[in-house]
């Protein structure tokens, strides 16, 4: 393989984005914690979304086309302890894939540098897009 092929490339593109994130969330909509933040939606999208998104992150095509981390998550609390339970799960479940660990390290860190758009410390930096749309503020159980 190529020295400036992309993480994308190395990592075998889209089918191992699909299958690891098939899996991850798989796994979060089962967390006892985690899921209550996905109850208003399908699976799938979330899957096709976090997809497309770090596709385009990781130097794959450029084909998301929704919101920034930072807006689409607006209206979440999510707390540093939420954000480390998630990378923890994604974590164990790119090395449940068989991925490398130094791919599995560059994907850890391509997705921790997202951490500083969606870490709030208080319900009172959430904010909404429209009236009635809900905020997110789930403790752990």
């Amino acid at each position: 393989m190529a020295i400036d092929s992309t993480l994308f490339d190395r990592l075998g593109g889209m089918d191992t984005l699909r299958r690891v994130h098939k899996s991850f969330y798989d796994k979060l909509f089962a967390h006892p914690w985690l899921k209550q933040f996905f109850v208003e939606h399908p699976q799938e999208i979330f899957e096709n979304q976090q997809t497309t998104f770090m596709a385009g992150l990781m130097g794959g095509p450029k084909i998301y086309a929704g919101k920034t981390p930072k807006m689409a998550h607006q209206n979440i609390l999510i707390t540093d302890e939420l954000f480390e339970e998630r990378h923890k799960i994604l974590s164990q479940t790119i090395k449940e894939a068989g991925i490398a660990d130094d791919l599995r390290q560059a994907w850890l860190d391509a997705d921790r540098a997202l951490k500083r758009a969606l870490v709030k410390t208080s319900v009172a930096e959430c904010k909404t897009m429209f009236e009635g749309q809900r905020i997110y503020n789930i403790p752990r159980p």
